[in-house]
């Protein structure tokens, strides 16, 4: 007899009992009240819900009974709540409203007392269940504030006995219906006429009245029982590193490389499985209770936890439940419960795909911990926190809060929204601005450009080009939307007069490229911020990498180096595409095909592409080149003699290096976050060694990026941006983001006015294409524009500088480049040379090169043979040319006068 009710119940009354453990915390959870010491506050939270109805039945019980029939198909789990609403009496008519199991043997009972506990055992006849229906009504007058409280509960109770907390009793008047402050302060006020009582009998009576009217109730419970909307809070940031490696702890780690600090949402294993950077937190193969737990340094709003296996490509580790827990002082912990026990929430079915546990009810408190329950293979987990910050950080782990001023749209853009923004723009600044396409891509979307300059449209004479490009993985979203707020910023700016925007817009051609896989982005974005893997939407449509997609232009050079052909037959610079990349069929993404086409037609000097999973910046050579024997062997000899291995290093450098670090550096420095060292890196460990810059062939060697071939294909200076640790923030990390961003990005722009500039022409001021200019000390040299226009970018210093064009003699001089902004102007004038009329007479005879005979060397028979032959040919030739003018007719001479 009552066996189903009668547990849940039991439940309620043993966290009746441990309702003093939360009390002697100093700060209280929220949702945890004292049902001791205010239970006239808790009524109030009841009034969203038909639990407010019992104070009712005290009045009119014999309206009660159709109410409680109807009130379990909405909510079966609170019918067990309110058996108040029946009447005190069953007749044999009268059908139950639980269901009747057969009752067990009888058995010893307590009948409760005034302000006692009501010890019921499961022996008992019909008289037991009357005297319990009739105290039944103060028990839920009593109970009050434990709805939607989160108590401590055992999982493993006992169920002979429940136990009941009885209270003193409620006021009589039903003021759980006043669901605001006024209606609260009037019923205060001191009564003057009857009238207000009679119209609040009156409205009590219209509201009962509705529940009798089939139609009406219906929609009154309807809109009663409407659930409200979730509260949505954003990444508390264990993913994005905002959340330190301090604030996390766990019960204990499989070893060294599985730590709590790996146990981040996302996080990537190391190049090699088992080392000290894996992927995931694993805990030791104990029986004692596991956890992980998170410190937010403020009090926090929690509304969830997304979840995540362990990253290995040869373990198949994760958590498939699991409990959580809440705190204030990280000494006592409260655990989530559904209202009876600790709510188990469902973990993951895979490794790799994230899952979300949303808490029913959002939580208030500071720390939060997770409790493995089950999984699959190890004890290993990666994880992300959802939580509202509703105080400041505390006072002792204070920084700097970066708040943004820039009236900006902060938002992600779908493809429409982003393609809106730019018309947009283009709108409000239609003198500095101009959309265009570079192509389409797999799909037959779009890739937009935005133009911002003093001139839009056209190149001007010694106006460098500038480019930034995101968006090349469609899951690395913080360049896309970093460039789109970059745009709206200049636009807003120069029209506001700020001299450093107007300075940049009128001596820069700017183009901003905010997506260059727009397949991709739709994928990812698909999934959201915080669910999708690492590599969703990182390909093209087409399944391209785009960044490793290029042509391979470093393996051309260094073969031609190795044979001493640069630069006498192939260039130190410029080097043409091989032909199997511009073949109809051969593999290369449509995208790719239409940013080359892009990067030919523009002659840009500097530019970068901004990525995301990371926080560094990346120079070229990108492909690691393998050192020679030479090398190797210099290397050998510096290792024993416990020097740095510099030989090897060079392998992986550019001519241009120096100047690679110094443009890397200058964007490094001024982002806000990524030269902070105590950061490390966001997956392993850190390569820069806190400087925010590195080699890319050290770090991660790839072949076919869009930065060695932009620098050995064009005149472009090209680095990779890696902008931050999650590749695709929340929304609400976007100001945040840009703020870090916004003076790097400014900066770098700047940095295109650094080093030599100037037009190359000929003695009649005609200017000369694709002549080269060339600096004394670095083996690469750049070309000229289509105006004999040309830009070279150095560091401070003094320079030997060589313009020399085909069909023309040389010309030197020495420039100087200062350490303020702004290019020194070197121009040259070429003159012509005989060359060009020795190429012409080569042409003539066939291009056959003339032989050179050294006296000095004794000649084969072979050779003076030929020699006589070509003599003998030579004095032919002499004499017919001599009877030519002797045999030439004289023209007649004028009479002299």
């Amino acid at each position: 007899f009552l066996t189903a009710p009668l547990e849940k119940v039991k439940d309620k009354g043993k966290k009746g009992k441990k309702d003093k453990a939360p009390k002697a915390t100093k700060k209280p959870l929220e949702g945890s009240p004292k049902p001791s010491k205010k239970p006239k506050e808790k009524p109030p939270k009841a009034t969203k819900k038909p639990k407010e109805k019992p104070p009712k039945a005290t009045k009119k019980p014999k309206e009660k009974p159709p109410k409680a029939t109807k009130k379990p198909k909405e909510k079966p789990p609170k019918a067990t709540k309110k058996p108040k609403e029946k009447p005190p009496t069953l007749t044999p008519s009268e059908a139950p409203w639980w269901p009747l199991p057969v009752p067990p043997s009888p058995g010893p009972e307590e009948l409760p007392q005034e302000g006692g506990v009501c010890r019921l055992s499961w022996g008992y006849g019909l008289s037991h269940l009357l005297i319990l229906l009739s105290l039944l009504p103060s028990l839920w007058l009593n109970r009050g504030g434990l709805e939607g409280s989160i108590w401590p509960i055992s999982a493993g109770l006992s169920p002979p006995t429940v136990d009941y907390y009885f209270g003193p009793p409620r006021p009589k008047k039903p003021h759980t219906d006043l669901e605001t402050d006024e209606e609260k302060e009037e019923l205060k006020k001191p009564k003057k006429e009857g009238r207000k009582e009679e119209e609040t009998d009156d409205k009590w009576t219209v509201e009962k009245g509705k529940d009798h009217k089939g139609p009406r109730k219906g929609e009154d419970l309807e809109e009663e029982w409407a659930p409200t909307e979730r509260v949505k809070c954003p990444p508390i940031g264990m993913e994005s590193h905002r959340i330190e490696d301090n604030q996390i702890r766990a019960s204990s780690m499989l070893r060294h490389g599985l730590g709590a600090q790996r146990g981040r949402l996302n996080m990537q294993a190391g190049a090699t499985e088992d080392d000290y950077y894996d992927g995931a937190w694993c805990a030791e193969d104990d029986s004692q209770t596991q956890w992980i737990e998170v410190d937010t340094r403020r009090t926090t709003k929690f509304t969830g936890v997304i979840t995540q296996g362990r990253d290995s490509s040869i373990h198949d580790d994760f958590v498939t439940s699991f409990f959580v827990g809440f705190s204030n002082d990280s000494q006592t912990w409260t655990m989530y419960t559904n209202g009876y026990e600790e709510m188990t929430f469902h973990g993951n079915v895979d490794k790799d795909t994230p899952v979300l546990s949303e808490l029913p009810e959002p939580v208030v408190a500071r720390f939060i911990r997770v409790y493995p329950l089950t999984w699959n293979g190890s004890l290993c987990m990666r994880l992300e926190v959802l939580g509202c910050p509703v105080s400041p950080v505390h006072s002792y782990y204070a920084q700097n809060e970066v708040v943004t001023t820039d009236n900006l749209d902060f938002r992600h853009h779908s493809y429409k929204d982003m393609r809106q923004l730019m018309k947009v723009v283009n709108e409000e600044c239609p003198t500095i601005t101009r959309t265009y396409s570079l192509g389409k891509s797999s799909r037959g979307l779009k890739i937009y450009a935005m133009e911002i300059s003093d001139n839009p449209g056209d190149h001007e004479l010694g106006e460098p080009e500038f480019r930034y490009t995101a968006g090349i993985h469609g899951n690395e979203v913080l360049g896309r939307e970093l460039l789109l707020l970059l745009m709206q910023y200049l636009c807003r700016e120069y029209r506001d007069g700020n001299p450093r925007v107007r300075s940049l817009v009128q001596d820069t051609r700017i183009h901003l490229v905010p997506s260059l896989n727009p397949d991709g982005y739709e994928v990812a974005a698909q999934m959201g911020s915080e669910f999708g893997n690492w590599a969703l939407g990182l390909w093209t449509e087409e399944g391209f990498d785009i960044y490793e997609d290029f042509p391979d232009l470093n393996s051309v050079l260094w073969g031609a180096e190795e044979r001493k052909w640069v630069p006498y037959r192939v260039p130190n610079n410029n080097l043409p595409i091989p032909e199997r990349y511009l073949s109809p069929d051969a593999t290369v993404s449509t995208e790719v095909r239409a940013i080359i086409a892009w990067m030919e037609k523009n002659p840009f000097v500097l530019g970068a592409n901004l990525n995301g999973g990371e926080r560094l910046v990346s120079y070229p050579y990108d492909m690691a080149r393998t050192p020679t024997q030479e090398q190797l062997l210099a290397a050998a000899m510096a290792a024993a003699r416990g020097e740095d291995e510099d030989e090897v290093s060079e392998a992986q450098e550019t001519p241009d290096h120096a100047i690679f670090r110094w443009l890397a550096i200058s964007f490094a420095s001024a982002h806000l976050t990524m030269t902070e060292p105590y950061r490390g890196g966001c997956q392993a460990q850190d390569y820069t060694s806190g400087m925010g810059i590195v080699n890319g062939a050290k770090w991660n060697p790839r072949s076919g990026t869009i930065n060695d071939f932009s620098y050995l294909h064009t005149n472009c200076l090209e680095l990779s941006i890696y902008l931050g640790c999650d590749k695709f923030p929340h929304e609400s990390e976007l100001p945040r983001e840009w703020e870090n961003s916004k003076e790097a990005l400014l900066t770098f722009m700047e940095q295109v006015h650094r080093g030599i500039k100037g037009v190359v022409t000929d003695e009649q001021g005609i200017p000369i294409a694709n002549a080269t200019i060339s600096v004394s000390g670095i083996n690469h040299g750049v070309k000229t524009a289509s105006g004999g226009d040309y830009w070279r970018i150095l560091n401070p210093g003094e320079y030997r500088v060589t313009a020399h064009a085909e069909g023309y003699t040389p010309s030197a001089k020495t420039c100087n480049v200062d350490y303020d902004i702004g290019a020194t102007q070197c121009n040259f004038i070429l003159a012509r040379s005989n060359w060009k009329r020795i190429r012409e007479i080569m042409a003539m005879n066939g291009n056959r090169p003339i032989p050179h005979i050294d006296p000095s060397r004794p000649m084969t028979p072979q050779q003076r043979r030929m020699q006589r032959r070509r003599l003998q040919y030579r004095l032919r030739m002499r004499e017919q040319m001599r009877l030519r003018r002797l045999t030439r007719p004289r023209p007649p001479r004028s009479p002299r006068r």
